[in-house]
């Protein structure tokens, strides 16, 4: 997309306005206003902004087919491509990933209990606890889907070590959505497959929060 045109601008400024970009290709799939159309449809989203050469690049993956033929005029600085995904996974396969998440924790207010909610969700904003934030989400060999502290694995291991970690800038949306603000991250690497299904669960869902606003899609080669 031309990051320069109006529509992209904005949406460049305002998370809730990707957000909007992103789910305008699925309009009719479900009623206006369901509040889990994009799990529904398996939406998930990741982009990238070349500022010199004033190109945004979009990667959108759902399962069902989108249609981008109501985008403005001129937004558009090619044709989409569309692909259909079509892989099998083995148990020791190699593969390269990059993934963009939102890494946050849970801050208790107080004591912990078992009938206290959970505390605040506050964001990580250093590399070494976005590693250990990742790290909690590998998958040993012989380790369940779920480990003991609830976490979902995401079906591959790695060395934490290995990861490039790069911080991004937080998205934020300006009134009636002031208070959103999405800390972002992006994990570059090699994965070994563990647990094939799990990861073509993580793969489909996502990882950790801000799906709606471009974080938690794994893409793998």
């Amino acid at each position: 997309m031309d990051a320069r045109h109006p529509y992209t601008a904005k949406s460049l400024v305002d998370a809730q306005d990707m957000h909007r970009t992103v789910m305008s290709g699925f309009r009719g799939w479900g009623l206006d206003g369901e509040p889990d159309a994009r799990a529904q449809m398996g939406v998930l989203s990741t982009w990238s902004v070349d500022l010199k050469a004033g190109v945004l690049i979009l990667v959108v993956q759902s399962r069902v087919p989108g249609d981008w033929a109501g985008m403005p005029r001129g937004a558009l600085t090619d044709k989409p491509h569309v692909i259909t995904v079509d892989r099998t996974f083995h148990t020791g396969d190699s593969v390269a990933f990059r993934t963009v998440v939102n890494p946050t924790r849970s801050r208790q207010s107080g004591p912990s209990a078992p009938d206290r909610p959970r505390g605040r969700r506050t964001a990580h904003t250093r590399p070494d606890h976005v590693r250990q934030w990742f790290a909690r989400r590998l998958q040993p060999p012989g380790e369940p889907r779920k480990a003991p502290d609830g976490v979902i694995r995401i079906g591959a291991n790695t060395q934490d070590e290995s990861l490039a970690i790069r911080m991004l800038p937080t998205v934020t949306s300006p009134s009636p959505h002031k208070g959103l603000r999405i800390a972002r991250a992006e994990i570059r690497g090699t994965l070994t497959v563990t647990d094939p299904a799990a990861l073509v669960d993580t793969m489909t869902e996502g990882i950790g929060h801000g799906r709606a606003y471009g974080c938690g899609l794994l893409l793998t080669r």
